[in-house]
């Protein structure tokens, strides 16, 4: 009830962010009852409904990032001055933030669900009664504990996540002067990246016959290349953070004023925070780069589920990244707020974070180009 309460009483702003959760989470359930209706309409493809079913967990994935970053910039799981003292400590925050997570989650599943039941039409009285009866297996009952177990998955493995993320820890003591540790994840992720661009081309140069079939129309792709691209996925995240501390490095470099010593400081300090989404947002636009080459060739044939699925996966990456930014804006309130107190004129923090956007731009926009022409070069071949 307290969870309940602190959601109907959130800011707006925190309002909308709960919102496309829900969102997030609808079409993450659709997607899996979509997959459960191609199991029961083709018992005999249980093989190719388990890869659907697989294919489903990539934006599920994106959907958890997303809920867990929402929690994190959540003001009502916050801890401040007196909470503690009516028995809202850290550990009962937490599980405040992971209930609030799993509230916003299961409403985009039952959401997911009457919107499926009624393209069944097996709800009737609405608009596009029915629509989609064929596609989704209409003439055969959906075991009921089976579509409640798929949707189940998605509040769960949120709100967990999201008391893993948010749970107490012990701080550790500060290092000795200004300067944090660089993030150390820079070699792995080069690493795993050039091992998934060889899988990619590997896998495609071996010919379409081990396509595994998406939840569309677009039935193409060898099982290496999913595999590689996931690896891809995974280093561009383990590089990110390496990266942007990089860019921070080089914004100072070479006599820097006191502005271009302001957004290096800044990008090197919160390279943890934003490099990791950024990174996964610059993998997904690598895959987007392959796709529609793979498009205007004629090679991939995309099916509305395809898209969905896609869609979310931007979506989710992308508003990950920008509440992560959020995040770090309200992190660093305090120092901006004594940098005006001590005279800093405002346009010196607007011009710093469009150095920081601008130099971070340049590192990731061609990275991204290059990571997705190299993984759609044995492709279109």
């Amino acid at each position: 009830m307290l969870a309940l309460r602190l959601v109907r009483g959130s800011h707006p702003l925190v309002q909308l962010r709960r919102l496309l959760v829900a969102t997030a989470a609808a079409g993450v359930g659709f997607l899996l009852l979509c997959t459960l209706g191609y199991a029961v309409g083709h018992p005999d493809r249980s093989a190719a409904a388990t890869l659907r079913l697989l294919w489903c967990l990539i934006p599920l994935a994106a959907t958890v990032h997303f809920a867990v970053a929402v929690a994190r910039t959540d003001p009502s799981t916050r801890p401040r001055p007196g909470l503690s003292a009516i028995g809202l400590g850290p550990a009962r925050l937490t599980a405040i933030a992971a209930a609030s997570t799993a509230v916003s989650c299961t409403l985009g599943s039952m959401v997911a669900l009457l919107f499926y039941l009624h393209l069944r039409g097996d709800i009737t009285g609405l608009p596009f009664d029915g629509a989609a009866a064929e596609l989704l297996a209409a003439g055969r009952p959906i075991p009921l504990a089976g579509a409640l177990t798929l949707l189940a998955i998605l509040p769960v493995a949120a709100s967990t996540a999201a008391g893993l993320a948010l749970r107490p820890r012990k701080t550790a003591p500060a290092p000795e002067g200004i300067e944090k540790a660089a993030p150390s994840g820079l070699p792995w992720g080069v690493a795993l990246l050039a091992v998934g661009l060889a899988v990619e081309t590997y896998a495609g140069q071996g010919g379409q016959d081990g396509g595994l079939p998406l939840p569309g129309r677009f039935d193409g792709s060898p099982g290496g290349v999913l595999a590689g691209w996931i690896l891809t996925a995974i280093g561009l995240a383990m590089a990110g953070p390496g990266l942007t501390h990089g860019c921070g490095r080089l914004l100072q470099a070479v006599r820097p004023g006191a502005v271009r010593l302001l957004a290096g400081r800044v990008l090197m300090d919160e390279s943890r925070r934003i490099g990791r989404p950024l990174g996964i947002v610059c993998a997904v636009a690598s895959g987007g780069v392959a796709a529609v080459t793979l498009y205007s060739s004629g090679t991939g044939d995309f099916g509305p589920l395809t898209g969905l699925g896609a869609a979310l996966v931007t979506a989710c990456t992308t508003a990950t990244l920008l509440t992560a930014a959020l995040e770090s804006k309200q992190c660093r309130a305090h120092t901006s707020a004594a940098l005006v107190r001590l005279g800093a004129p405002p346009t010196v923090l607007r011009t710093a974070a469009l150095m920081r956007a601008g130099a971070l731009l340049a590192v990731f926009l061609p990275l991204t180009w290059l990571v997705g022409s190299l993984a759609a070069v044995p492709l279109s071949g």
